[in-house]
């Protein structure tokens, strides 16, 4: 009886952090989207650029980790 009430919040922790995963690599796009065109655009100043787009990037890969482990821990 246990297994039947759970089965539907295991359902909706996997589609949560299946969001999650496709909203961080939608953002992390944006970021690299940006970060060659910004590089195309001035050259110059790809090393300053890159280096935000990286950081950036962490920081979405971070919180979304968190996020992904909320989701599984809510079950």
């Amino acid at each position: 009886m246990l297994m039947q009430v759970a089965a539907p919040a295991i359902n909706l922790a996997a589609l949560g952090a299946g969001l999650v995963t496709i909203g961080a690599a939608f953002g992390i796009g944006i970021i690299g989207k940006a970060a060659m065109e910004a590089i195309a655009r001035q050259p110059e100043s790809s090393g300053k650029i890159q280096l935000a787009a990286i950081i950036l990037g962490a920081l979405i890969e971070g919180v979304s980790l968190f996020a992904v482990i909320v989701c599984l821990n809510a079950v």
